[in-house]
């Protein structure tokens, strides 16, 4: 590799790592602890304890009757069920189109219709989540992250690009403890950044796709979704009270596709549904299958089947990078090793700061040098 090329790799990785690295340290500090949002949800006790009991599961009509009972003039929205304990989590909102602001979501004992427990939006975690995701920002914040995460892919590639004429002279992992502690930061943050550069690329290229969640649902919408229910359009939406059994539409989207299992329901008119029918949408009993959801369109008015299809690759992809991103798939040892990684992370984008801040002080120091030898000749003269 040409001294010139070297020069070019080396301008677009520190362009492209200084533009990104406030908002990267960010997402790791924040992130850290999201990745054991489940466990300090526990610790916090946010989980409330279930009455023990035998009984049978209520049917879910009933459960819906009660949520909307303690939210009068509120539609249901969604209802999603826990994996762990029997627990139905219903959204409602005054309207199918209400903004995310207006939405309430409640978790009720699947067997006994009690309440345990509020989900709201001013906790520490759910606050660490929003500036995570979009920075408070909505969208155009979702999409600003996505750039970033590209700019730290580039980052990254160009990186390991330059590591290979780094290294030429140097055996691999070396750390030259007895240099200026600039070179030793250098050799640190070569090091981290090689050992994590599989990880690093995989949680940066998810969570770019992460923040294209809305689009991609949008073009589902408007494609997959549309075509399957092109008999519908121009038909007037059918009204809340009016809607057929969630309970027996559940049943025969599960009849539909025998050994799934229903992960969440979409109500008539909310995002993930269209005006006339209840979206099913069904997960494998496997821990891969789990994540490749199948809705399964049932008419909100007669109960029938209407249409299931999988979801398109795209769709799929965004399923299966949210739980990737944050090691939310393989337990607490996954989780305490993504937080190692997002450690190093960190101590990478931090070592990268300094070092580009160090250089410009040898810089301004060299320059202030000659300024001084100028004057001193000049008086000289």
């Amino acid at each position: 590799m040409s001294s010139r090329t070297i020069r070019a790799w080396f301008w677009v990785h520190k362009w492209s790592s200084l533009i990104c690295t406030a908002f990267l340290l960010m997402l790791c500090l924040t992130g850290l602890p999201l990745i054991f949002h489940d466990e300090i949800e526990a610790m916090a006790g946010e989980k409330q304890a279930l009455t023990v009991t035998d009984a049978p599961n209520r049917s879910l009509d009933e459960i819906m009757a009660i949520a909307l009972a303690d939210r009068p003039g509120h539609a249901g929205l969604f209802m999603s069920f826990d994996e762990d304990r029997p627990v139905v989590n219903v959204t409602t909102a005054p309207r199918p189109d209400s903004p995310e602001g207006e939405m309430t979501l409640r978790s009720y004992d699947l067997r006994t219709g009690e309440l345990v427990g509020v989900i709201t939006d001013d906790g520490v975690m759910h606050f660490l989540l929003q500036l995570h995701t979009d920075m408070f920002l909505g969208l155009p914040g979702m999409l600003f992250l996505g750039f970033m995460g590209v700019l730290f892919f580039v980052a990254t590639v160009s990186g390991v690009v330059l590591y290979a004429p780094f290294m030429r002279k140097l055996a691999f992992g070396t750390v030259r403890a007895s240099r200026s502690r600039r070179v030793r930061w250098l050799d640190y943050h070569n090091l981290l950044g090689i050992v994590t550069l599989a990880w690093v690329s995989v949680v940066g290229l998810t969570g770019v796709i992460n923040t294209l969640a809305t689009p991609i649902v949008q073009v589902w919408q408007r494609g997959e979704l549309a075509e399957l229910t092109g008999a519908y359009r121009g038909l007037e939406p059918i009204p809340h009270d009016r809607l057929a059994s969630l309970h027996d539409a559940v049943a025969t989207a599960r009849r539909a596709a025998p050994g799934n299992w229903v992960q969440f329901v979409a109500f008539p008119g909310g995002a993930f549904s269209t005006q006339h029918h209840y979206a099913v949408f069904l997960q494998g009993d496997t821990p891969l299958t789990q994540k490749l959801l199948t809705p399964a369109l049932v008419d909100a008015r007669t109960g029938e089947l209407t249409a299931m299809r999988p979801l398109p690759w795209y769709v799929q992809t965004l399923l299966m990078s949210q739980p990737l991103h944050f090691g939310d798939y393989g337990g607490l040892p996954l989780k305490l090793l993504w937080a190692v990684l997002d450690l190093f992370s960190i101590i990478i984008l931090g070592s990268g700061l300094y070092l580009w801040l160090a250089k410009r002080g040898m810089a301004s120091e060299a320059r202030l040098r000659e300024i001084e030898a100028s004057v001193a000749q000049g008086a000289a003269e």
